[in-house]
């Protein structure tokens, strides 16, 4: 154990963050952790996986978690991310419900029932502040107030970082007095090679539109580190054979430049040079199969 959980009065917990798709959460996420961890585009449902990123301080150490966003599912692939939307209500000592200016208030209700029921301790974040009126934001922050009267309302903006401040004071002083849960110098629990396929995932979002990236997995078959770079091989799996042929793009261009972005993103994450090979398999299965979503980590 490190020496701060020796400490007196020392405070660690487990802030869960949840939300419907596109309201912010994974941006606010890595606002609070200041180390990009989850996957930010304009696009919903970016978030597939439970993802932790670790604040440190002498005085406490925070746990936050990004969750996917709340939907309905269609298949399985949505039924194990909702999966682990459902365990994080369950096991958090704070939960940090995400909301924006623009959704509808009373989308995916159930959950908002769940989060009156909670013992623990709520807070709302009110998001993209930024790009709404000071009469609206008002009129949002009473209703949320009115829906969940136990709960600290804060509107914030995580684009522009405004008012993050007042939701971590809210969350220390809310937190357990307890040693913490992981080592000081750990800011996430996720692996190198995690990062490296969601990195590879975020950007077929960005490069991708319509269905594509929603068919699209990526795996990583090998994961080496040599001494002054990583050498990292991945196969982007997709569902159909015309999809692929997207993928690749005419003689290859499409998938050379997901290729250097992601390398490139890679490098700076990793703060080490990357050769990456990057391949395009047809699986077609692979959103409904039990083996392979447990090959990609959502099904234990």
């Amino acid at each position: 154990m490190s020496s701060g959980s020796q400490k007196t009065g020392h405070r660690a917990g487990f802030v869960n963050i949840i939300g419907n798709p596109n309201v912010g959460k994974s941006t606010l996420m890595n606002a609070l952790v200041g180390e990009k961890l989850s996957i930010v585009t304009a696009k919903a449902q970016t978030t597939r996986h439970r993802i932790m990123g670790i604040v440190n301080t002498d005085d406490y150490q925070i746990v936050y978690s990004d969750t996917p966003g709340m939907l309905k599912p269609t298949y399985r692939l949505q039924e194990d991310m909702m999966k682990f939307v459902d365990t994080a209500i369950g096991d958090a000592d704070i939960i940090l419900y995400v909301t924006d200016v623009v959704e509808k208030s009373d989308k995916n209700s159930e959950y908002i029932e769940k989060l009156r029921k909670l013992d623990c301790p709520v807070v709302v974040a009110v998001n993209k502040i930024d790009i709404s009126d000071q009469q609206k934001v008002l009129s949002l922050l009473e209703y949320w107030q009115k829906t969940l009267p136990d709960a600290l309302v804060i509107p914030v903006s995580a684009k522009e970082h405004f008012n993050l401040e007042s939701i971590l004071n809210a969350i220390v002083s809310r937190l357990p007095l307890s040693p913490p849960w992981f080592d000081k110098d750990q800011f996430t629990d996720r692996s190198l090679r995690f990062f490296a396929s969601e990195i590879i995932r975020e950007k077929i979002l960005e490069n991708y539109s319509q269905e594509i990236p929603y068919s699209c997995e990526v795996g990583i078959e090998a994961f080496k580190e040599c001494r002054d770079r990583y050498e990292i091989s991945a196969v982007i799996f997709v569902m159909r054979d015309s999809q692929k042929g997207i993928i690749i793009g005419k003689g290859g261009s499409a998938l050379k430049k997901v290729g250097t972005e992601a390398r490139l993103d890679m490098e700076d994450f990793f703060q080490k040079k990357v050769f990456l090979q990057l391949f395009v398999k047809v699986d077609s299965d692979w959103r409904e199969s039990r083996r392979e979503l447990r090959k990609f980590g959502y099904e234990e």
